[in-house]
């Protein structure tokens, strides 16, 4: 007689930076586990917490509405479990090193009192647990969470809309404050090596350039030449939405930039998962004192009696604060909803995704791997389509 083993109690951690909606799922795994007499355990600090046993019981009763609430709970870190693993030379040693991890991870679960985990990250947090089923078995599912949304196999991460919200409403305002001075504003916004959010909320708030990662820019070309042209046909300010990724092509470096060399570029500290820290490299900053240091432009702008100032704006951790917009709170749940089930029907290794209106699962090896904005995407025609038209008769 087959005896089914049942999951008496799951443990839950958020790890990589805070996003709206990261509540929401945490709601949405309590309702559906709780519903099945299922204990839920909070794991404090992502993987920092769980490998320090930093852990709390979690009960739905005593977490009312708990999907409307910002951030998360759980607290969160950018702890990488492997980081010294990482750095072994010889391949076959290092995965030999990233075995031994995982498996002294897995065997954790006892320690913490958990039979399986929900990790809710993004590709960073999540590669962590997919090493800990390949390697050892664990009981293990994910959730996609990043802002950035550029995570394969789902259409949209959770917390992505309620920045892009957030981004568009602060180029809104700064709209009027660059319309008001006829001021040029370079707006930065996250996104590392992927666009999403600065095209998106570039084309929602009407920026008037768009840089992004995916596509290399020329100063020169399209930058100088665009402000020249707007202000050709009367414009009298400029909004560049710049993602914190974009970069110049190496013949703009070499031609247009001043104050920045390649080897700026190259010599980026990384973080604690060997991510370049962009944000570092401060483009929206550079490309301020490249256009003020341009007298052409300032002299072409003077003939059509425009103000010649330039500034940026770092909208940084401003876009995750704040409370989930209503789409990311229904889809955190849901998506903590999803996972719940998958743990309860003994399903591992897997991560939940949106896929149209479903929500469905994919390996977590497919799921943690990394999704740019591909150059035939309709979002990239839309973007040259409505910053072209503000430089015409």
């Amino acid at each position: 007689m087959l005896v089914l083993i049942m999951v008496q109690t799951v443990g839950v951690l958020t790890g990589g930076g805070d996003c709206p909606g990261l509540n929401s799922v945490i709601y949405g795994l309590l309702l559906k586990l709780s519903e099945g007499g299922v204990k839920v355990i909070g794991i404090e600090k992502g993987w920092q917490g769980f490998l320090e046993n930093k852990t709390r019981e979690l009960k739905v009763t005593d977490l009312d509405d708990l999907h409307t609430i910002g951030g998360t709970i759980l607290y969160t870190s950018r702890t990488n479990p492997y980081k010294e693993a990482k750095k072994v030379k010889d391949s076959a040693e290092r995965q030999k090193k990233i075995k031994a991890t995982a498996e002294y991870m897995t065997s954790k679960f006892e320690e913490l009192g958990i039979d399986a985990l929900c990790c809710i990250g993004g590709d960073d947090t999540l590669g962590v647990a997919e090493a800990m089923y390949e390697y050892a078995g664990a009981k293990v599912v994910g959730v996609p969470k990043t802002i950035d949304n550029d995570l394969s196999s789902t259409d949209y991460t959770f917390g992505f809309w309620s920045a892009v919200q957030l981004a568009s409403n602060s180029i809104d305002n700064i709209t009027t404050t660059a319309r008001s001075h006829q001021r040029i504003f370079v707006v930065q916004i996250m996104g590392r090596d992927a666009g999403w959010l600065t095209l998106i909320s570039g084309i929602s708030a009407g920026a008037d350039i768009i840089l992004i990662p995916e596509h290399k820019f020329d100063l020169e070309k399209e930058v100088i030449q665009v402000i020249k042209d707007r202000a050709r046909v009367g414009r009298k300010y400029h909004i560049i939405a710049c993602s914190e990724g974009a970069i110049p092509t190496e013949e703009s470096l070499k031609r247009d930039f001043k104050t920045i060399k390649k080897e700026a570029l190259d010599q980026l500290p990384k973080d604690n998962f060997g991510n370049p820290l962009l944000a570092k490299l401060n483009m929206a900053d550079i490309i301020v004192e490249e256009i003020s240091a341009r007298n052409d432009l300032a002299e072409h702008l003077k003939q059509f009696d425009s103000e010649f100032e330039v500034r940026d704006v770092v909208l940084g951790h401003t876009m995750r604060a704040g409370t989930p917009n209503s789409f990311d709170r229904i889809l955190g749940l849901r998506l903590g909803v999803q996972a719940a089930k998958l743990i309860l029907d003994g399903v591992f290794g897997k991560m939940v995704c949106l896929n149209g209106e479903k929500i469905e699962s994919v390996s977590l090896s497919e799921g943690a791997k990394k999704k740019t904005i591909p150059l035939d995407s309709d979002f990239i025609e839309l973007g040259r389509l409505i910053t072209k038209v503000k430089y015409q008769h």
